[in-house]
């Protein structure tokens, strides 16, 4: 492949890459179109799907611990290989939604799937990346993630255009189809051994206490101290996704379509950006150092587009897009950053639990900020994002001493088992 072709070498990682290619064209499919189904064609209110969803989300992601914790102790590859074919399951369900009860019925366990997998998917990538690459694998798969999506939300536009109950039931077909052909892909790479078999928690000493006493990530306070300001820098993606493009249009009084080149401006540069940005974050101290960077980089960008207000319309489109550049910077930087500490954090035989745990931090954290982030910024104006900035800032910088602690509580490192990839 070219040199800005997101796709790695042949190799593990690449079957990996098309399986995150295919699944990710079908979220594309269903962010596009899923919310317009609902309303349109199935006939349920703005409100209720919003509010179902956001259910939904939040119930999603107690499943991130437990299933983490599972592919700790089961072959990883085929435990996301079963949790996609129950996604698929899933989404073609949505067919059958005719209520806002039904449309429940069908939105939590999909939600909890959905969560359980993102935990899985890091033991996967941790497995077939190894200790010094499982970083640079994430942001590979990163970067395959976005080309993914915006594939699968241009196929939706063709649906959204047609706007027929038939277009409608394609485009569900089509997202529960890749579910599907991305567990075939998976199944194509090499069986991963458990990193911790079954019951070795009760046999063996754990990373932070006597044999039998092994403590979840739950319970591990310094861990959470880390992964709680990685939580709060990972609220760019709702800034990114709801907060700008409503700032756009109310308060910089840009049309409608600069939302797009905004959202298409980030989607590129993270193509192209996300490997290359990645590099130095396998292990936790520079990680954390490069967490400081990304807090710091992200609040730079706040008074960018505050300024977009004052501005006329031509401007305020070129600053726009100048911010949305620093703030993928950012974004980037955080996304490697948060990996390498929470991978190089975990104790050997965890590293699924503690993706969950991270995950479940990240996934409130981006939840709560929806309404919080709205009010700040689109109710506060200029001194909101400015506000934002700061609360960026700070967490940023007190990642390296908050990262310190938890290294200092870390076990010795051990080797790694005969087997297994990296």
């Amino acid at each position: 492949m070219g040199r800005l072709s997101p796709l790695p070498p042949p190799g593990p990682l690449r079957t990996l890459a098309y399986a995150t290619l295919v699944n990710t064209v079908g979220a594309g499919l269903w962010l596009a179109g899923g919310a317009l189904y609902l309303t349109r064609d199935v006939g349920l209110s703005a409100t209720s799907v919003g509010a179902g969803l956001t259910v939904a989300g939040l119930v999603g992601l107690s499943a991130s611990v437990p299933l983490g914790a599972l592919a700790d102790r089961w072959d990883p590859r085929t435990l996301r290989a079963v949790l996609q074919v129950g996604q698929a399951v899933a989404a073609l369900a949505y067919l059958l939604v005719g209520s806002f009860p039904a449309f429940l019925a069908v939105a939590v366990p999909e939600a909890l799937l959905a969560a359980g997998n993102l935990a899985v998917r890091a033991a996967l990538v941790a497995a077939v990346g190894g200790p010094d690459g499982r970083v640079h694998a994430f942001a590979t798969l990163r970067a395959v993630a976005n080309l993914g999506i915006t594939v699968g939300t241009a196929l939706a536009g063709i649906a959204l255009a047609v706007d027929t109950h038939r277009a409608y039931q394609v485009l569900i077909v089509g997202n529960a189809a890749t579910y599907l052909l991305s567990a075939a892909l998976l199944l194509r790479l090499p069986p991963i051994a458990a990193a911790q078999p079954a019951g070795a928690a009760h046999r063996s000493a754990g990373p932070h206490g006597p044999t039998g006493t092994r403590r979840g990530p739950l319970r591990d306070g310094r861990f959470l101290a880390v992964s709680g300001v990685s939580a709060v820098l990972s609220t760019h993606v709702t800034v990114l996704v709801l907060v700008v493009p409503l700032w756009t249009v109310d308060r910089a009084g840009a049309p409608p379509p600069v939302v797009s080149a905004v959202l298409l401006a980030n989607t590129v540069l993270t193509v192209l950006l996300a490997v290359r940005l990645s590099r130095g974050a396998e292990r936790a101290a520079p990680a954390a150092r490069k967490l400081r960077r990304a807090g710091l980089v992200l609040a730079a960008a706040t008074p960018l587009y505050a300024a977009t207000a004052a501005l006329p319309v031509l401007p305020a489109v070129v600053v726009l897009l100048v911010a949305t550049a620093v703030w993928t910077v950012g974004d980037l930087w955080h996304g490697a950053a948060g990996a390498g500490l929470a991978y190089d954090l975990a104790p050997p035989g965890g590293i699924g639990a503690y993706q969950g745990a991270d995950g479940l931090l990240a996934g409130l954290a981006q939840a709560l900020g929806r309404g919080l982030l709205t009010l700040l910024v689109l109710g506060g104006g200029p001194v909101g994002w400015l506000v934002l900035g700061g609360i960026l800032a700070a967490a940023g910088l007190a990642a390296p001493a908050l990262a310190r602690r938890a290294i200092a509580n870390r076990p010795a490192p051990e080797a790694r088992a005969a087997g297994v990839p990296g």
